[in-house]
């Protein structure tokens, strides 16, 4: 597992301003440091990728660069992660996108929640690299349900989950079921609360982005 946050870097600034309760207020700014921290995460991801030679000629010769195989599927999950993906796409910038709703339900008496998925839009998955790009993952419950449905537009070759901050009991549960995928995320917080959110974590990363929403 990747944690950006473990080496010295200007994530942990990203990371703190989205944490900050003053700083939050500002949506825009948010948004903006979401934006950063998925670009970020992108670079550290591009450097496992693979790449072919390719010879480019400039106004005064021919140098010798690498370009990417192969551009990865990027999979934001809505609507929170659409600005982190805003971070991946202005890397991936030639990348194809799927597009995932999923969200928790109402919380029943003891807090536990089902997850829903009412919207999935996919290109063909066979053979590509994904990312999953979602900034919280608390449960790890969203995420599976998203790897599943996603099965049905083609087997990937390697599947990138990544997350702004993750919880520990979150890890493991994506470790257990999905040991074959890549972990990164820009920190690792160790609690989960009563309503699974993850603390210190930064609040709801959707509400915090866009605005507060009213619960159907």
């Amino acid at each position: 597992m990747f944690i950006l946050t473990e080496q010295s870097n200007i994530a942990h600034h990203f990371i703190a301003e989205l944490r900050d309760i003053n700083i939050q207020r500002d949506s825009m700014r948010f948004r903006r440091n979401l934006e950063r921290l998925g670009e970020l995460m992108a670079y550290e991801i591009s450097k496992t990728m693979q790449y072919r030679p390719r010879v480019v000629e400039t106004p005064l010769g021919f140098a010798h660069m690498q370009e990417l195989t192969a551009q990865p599927v990027l999979v934001p999950i809505l609507r929170a992660g659409l600005p982190f993906y805003q971070g991946f796409l202005n890397m991936f910038d030639a990348a194809p996108s799927a597009f995932i709703g999923a969200f928790r339900g109402q919380h029943a008496a003891d807090f536990t929640f089902e997850i829903e998925m009412r919207y999935i839009a996919a290109p063909d998955l066979s053979g590509r690299e994904l990312i999953l790009i979602d900034p919280m993952l608390a449960t790890g419950k969203s995420v599976l349900l998203t790897v599943e449905a996603l099965m049905q537009y083609g087997k990937p070759d390697k599947i990138h989950i990544v997350s702004a901050i993750a919880s520990r009991e979150g890890v493991n549960h994506v470790r257990q079921h999905l040991p074959e995928s890549f972990l990164w995320t820009g920190a690792l917080d160790e609690e989960l609360n009563q309503k699974f959110y993850i603390v210190p974590g930064l609040g709801d990363a959707g509400d915090l982005a866009f605005g507060a929403k009213i619960s159907a």
